[in-house]
């Protein structure tokens, strides 16, 4: 990651750390019951698409089988479907062409050809986690890593993160037994990762982090919260019914709220195109502030 980053901020790139998707919280040692949450990864996975559109390169740090850039699109086709073998009757079955079926995987030409461009270019670095610990441990890693390439680097914090978690050496080794009865749990809080990645870890950054609540009256008050606690750039405010054609970014000094339209439903727009358009104004809006006070 420290390569990564400072390979394309010598070549004039900004650099941004995208987290995406959930987190698996543990029960036992040796796994067989966690707890999880609804995250698919769909926000991430699309706005690290939209940053490099933008000129970035990215760090993806996502959850495993998590949604993933350009391929996300065709998640709910069987790609069994999609592929057709051509070869000779009567000849062996390992011979012969596989052929893609462009109906069933439309725009995957244009989808495919943009990928190998990014993947040619080396501006996506994906990096895997699993469990909550794995993630905190990266995340920690990977802010060190871009702290190299100060205010070139973004933390666009899109990962859905458990609150609560049980320590190791309070989890017990082996399966939970049903047959002990109705299971209770005591779960600590997750140590906040924001305040030392914002004043410590990558204190030249940019940092984005991502408020959702199913109770839209609290929503920007904890958004506003956020802010002042840990005193990082923005704050994605959005709720869980109506994540996906409205949300309100919230800075110190502004409040927008972005909006889809019936007709860019129908013009396919995404909200993360949106979202990454005003993160990337706030971002440099930011650089230019600090470098006029430093000159």
């Amino acid at each position: 990651m420290a390569a990564f980053a400072r390979n394309h901020a010598e070549a004039g790139r900004r650099v941004v750390l995208i987290t995406s998707g959930g987190t698996k919280v543990p029960l036992e040692s040796r796994t067989v019951r966690f707890l999880d949450n609804f995250s698919s990864g769909r926000r991430g996975a699309a706005s690290a698409e939209y940053f490099i559109d933008s000129g970035y390169a990215v760090i993806f740090l996502h959850r495993h089988r998590s949604l993933y850039p350009y391929s996300r699109m065709f998640l709910t086709i069987n790609m069994l479907d999609a592929l057709q073998f051509r070869g000779e009757e009567g000849a062996s079955s390992n011979t012969g062409e596989v052929v893609v079926n462009q109906q069933v995987l439309p725009n995957i030409a244009k989808v495919l050809k943009r990928y190998r461009e990014v993947k040619d270019g080396e501006l996506l670095l994906p990096i895997e986690f699993s469990t909550l610990s794995e993630y905190l441990h990266l995340l920690k890693a990977a802010a060190q890593a871009l702290s190299t390439i100060g205010s070139k680097a973004m933390f666009y914090l899109a990962a859905a993160v458990s609150d609560f978690y049980i320590p190791a050496s309070e989890m017990p080794e082996h399966k939970i037994q049903s047959s002990n009865g109705p299971l209770q749990l005591s779960m600590k809080m997750v140590p906040k990762m924001l305040s030392p990645l914002v004043k410590e870890w990558a204190p030249q950054a940019f940092v984005t982090s991502f408020k959702l609540e199913t109770d839209a009256t609290i929503l920007l008050d904890k958004a506003r919260r956020a802010l002042d606690t840990y005193r990082h750039q923005a704050v994605v405010a959005n709720v869980l019914d109506s994540r996906r054609g409205y949300v309100v970014v919230v800075t110190p000094e502004t409040q927008a709220e972005l909006i889809l339209t019936d007709e860019d439903v129908k013009n396919e727009v995404e909200i993360e195109e949106r979202i990454v358009k005003s993160i990337e104004i706030q971002s440099s809006k930011n650089i230019n502030e600090t470098s006029n006070v430093l000159s």
